[in-house]
Order: structure tokens, then sequence, then C-alpha cells
């Protein structure tokens, strides 16, 4: 299983990224260009233990349940999932600068840990988990602008 903690995996998507454009336009979902690289790096923060969220209810209920779905395969996350309200991003910024920061995250990993994480959602990770999770989640979204 593909996982961002390895450097070659890691790498790719970095270069994935770089291939982005302003103008690009997604395939499935709401999100603009900017948006989904706004919403990128708030996941990276979250992550990385830069930001906390709430736990929502519906996640104490079917969080772990929706994670092990997730991790069971190599599969690519499904299209037009439900996010928490706070990565719901609306207006514009400067989408080279996001770019770089979700770059500048990306690196970040690169002998990563964070034992005591607990997602707004899926609840306790295991580094294991959020290495695969957040390759999965940079996948999907790279799909969704043909990256």
């Amino acid at each position: 299983m593909k996982t961002i903690f390895n450097k070659n995996t890691n790498s790719e998507l970095i270069e994935r990224i770089q291939t982005l454009k302003a103008s690009d336009n997604a395939q499935w979902g709401k999100m603009d260009s900017y948006q989904m690289l706004k919403h990128c790096t708030l996941g990276e923060e979250l992550f990385q233990g830069k930001k906390e969220y709430k736990r929502l209810f519906i996640g104490r209920l079917f969080g772990r349940m929706a994670l092990k779905g997730i991790m069971k395969n190599e599969l690519p996350m499904k299209k037009n999932q439900p996010t928490h309200p706070e990565f719901k991003i609306s207006g514009t910024g400067d989408f080279n600068i996001e770019k770089e920061k979700w770059i500048g995250l990306l690196n970040v990993y690169n002998g990563f840990s964070n034992s005591n994480f607990i997602h707004p959602f899926f609840g306790k990770m295991t580094n294991e988990e959020i290495g695969i999770f957040v390759y999965k989640h940079t996948d999907h979204h790279l799909r969704q602008f043909g990256r």
C-alpha cells in the first residue's frame, strides 16, 4: 500500500502537484483548483498537528468503519465523498502561494510521526493509517484535476 512516508511516493505526488495550473477544471466535485489546494493544505496542517478541529458526532458513530473501508485496498478514494465542514473551501486566493505551501507541507512527512493524532471524523489514527490516508487523499484530489 502506498504511503506518504515513502520518499519516492512523496516525490511522485509533489511532481504531480507541480503540474497543476490555476486554470485546471475539476473532473468532479464543486471546488476549483485554488479551493482544492487550500482544502489539501488544511488537511496536512491537521495531520501534522498544526490545527485541530472538533470531533464530529457522526464520526464517533461511523468514523472507524469508514477508515477501515479506505484502508482495506489500494483502490483510489471514491469521488464526491463528504468532507468535514471546516474543509469546505469557498472564495479565492493566490494559487501559486497555496501550491507551494502544500508542497512544503508534504515535504514535512520525511521522518514525521504523530502517534497521538485524533482525526475529527475517523478518530485515533496510527502513523501507518496517516501515511496511507494522506497518500490516498492527495492522489484523489490530483486525479480530480486530471493529474
